[in-house]
């Protein structure tokens, strides 16, 4: 958003947000933007729920630790897919029928989790708790039509996720492991206020085309293409020789290959598909969407490293870098909120450099420094970047393309935030934590 036309573009593009996220009129105000925080954020906290329960958690299903580990890669692949295919969603049917999935699929994969024994079914239930979050997350974003609301949304994402670790313990601790995965069904609570803003707007009328399965497809294959491509070699290596980590990297990065070529052929095909060519030939829906990806990878490498590096050079013991990096997290994300709220006065290029600015410094710091209370700013550094490039420059790749497309380029744009989740472990595993 540039400096000039402000307030007039801030009206225009949360009232077009609106409308391209309903697909019908604007209803006379917008949805309270707590409303949307509470829809969109407790899956968050529910994501990281079982980072400090997974022995309990391998312990209740008869398997080992690594193996009940896959529940955490189950719920973050599927919320990666699923974020994009409901925004398709959204885009072709419009609020309702995503409200109505999205819940029925958090409910069901809850009640997955919690009643089943047995691993796969697990996996099966938190893959729905996921595909359900993720549809709420569509909602709430291609509804906050601004970034000052927005970053309501991004500053809840950061401190419930921050304290997802902890409320997972305590809620393990005090009642049981498949208490601390329910945790999404706070969600619910907000499905009713936003229901009835879907209830009062006029029904679409614009026409529907037919749905791009073959692009919705492809991109599926791409998304977990990629958020399998770090993990491949290192998983391969554990069990292999090598060659064989060698291998299986070079298949995974041409899986990749095939998976963006065959995409990009089907996007020439069908440039007004479920991806379509309008976003991929905008250079600020580019250029917003892969510095969020660099800015979430760098955060995710930080949220995994600095304890490690607390410990190494800083001789801190496991509780107080925990408790630090809690403190750090909570407060980075509270102070995006100013730089979301702020962003319409500062304008797009300053906007901009200041998250690079701030991403640049987390990593130098990361690096080089030794002391505690600086690796715990790298930390704060890290969060502040990425929540605030999830506030605002998700509004700015929105703001790329036609109204009735923005849902769309929401959906991409969350993907490639949530790429960085994929791709930051793995970078802190290579060079942090595989000398372990």
């Amino acid at each position: 958003m540039t400096t000039t036309a402000v307030t007039a573009t801030a009206a225009t593009t949360a009232t077009s947000a609106t409308t391209a996220a309903t697909g019908r009129a604007p209803t006379p105000g917008p949805v309270p933007v707590l409303w949307l925080a509470l829809l969109a954020t407790p899956v968050a906290a529910a994501a990281n729920a079982p980072v400090l329960i997974l022995p309990d958690m391998a312990a209740s299903l008869g398997v080992p630790t690594e193996t009940a580990a896959r529940l955490v890669a189950a719920f973050a692949w599927a919320m990666a897919v699923s974020v994009p295919l409901m925004a398709g969603l959204l885009r072709r049917r419009g609020l309702t029928p995503v409200l109505r999935l999205s819940g029925a699929l958090l409910l069901g994969g809850t009640l997955l989790v919690a009643a089943s024994p047995w691993l796969p079914a697990a996996l099966l239930g938190r893959a729905a708790q996921a595909a359900g979050g993720a549809g709420l997350v569509a909602a709430a974003m291609s509804l906050a039509g601004s970034a000052r609301r927005m970053g309501v949304i991004s500053a809840g994402f950061g401190m419930l996720g921050a304290a997802g670790p902890l409320l997972g313990a305590q809620l393990s601790h005090a009642v049981s492991w498949r208490l601390s995965l329910s945790v999404s069904l706070l969600s619910l609570l907000a499905l009713p206020a936003v229901g009835r803003h879907a209830a009062v707007t006029a029904p679409p009328t614009a026409p529907r085309s037919r749905f791009d399965a073959r692009g919705a497809a492809l991109l599926t294959v791409l998304a977990t293409a990629l958020v399998l491509l770090p993990h491949a070699p290192a998983a391969a290596l554990g069990s292999a020789s090598a060659s064989a980590a060698v291998a299986v990297a070079a298949l995974a990065v041409v899986a990749v290959a095939v998976a963006v070529a065959l995409l990009a052929l089907h996007v020439r095909r069908r440039p007004d598909g479920f991806v379509p060519a309008a976003l991929v030939r905008s250079p600020l829906f580019l250029g917003s969407s892969l510095l969020a990806l660099a800015l979430s990878t760098s955060y995710f490498t930080l949220l995994f490293a600095v304890p490690r590096l607390l410990a190494d050079r800083a001789g801190w013991d496991v509780t107080a870098a925990g408790a630090g990096q809690l403190v750090a997290l909570l407060t980075g994300s509270a102070l995006s909120w100013l730089l979301a709220a702020a962003s319409a006065r500062l304008g797009r290029t300053a906007v901009r450099a200041v998250l690079v600015t701030l991403g640049a410094l987390a990593a130098l710091l990361a690096v080089f420094a030794s002391w505690g209370p600086l690796l715990l700013v790298a930390t704060l550094g890290g969060v502040f970047g990425a929540t605030g490039a999830n506030a605002v420059l998700s509004m700015q790749a929105a703001s790329s393309v036609p109204a009735p497309q923005r849902p769309t380029a929401i959906g991409l744009f969350s993907l490639c935030y949530q790429l960085g989740g994929a791709f930051g472990p793995a970078i802190a595993t290579a060079l942090v934590l595989g000398g372990a």
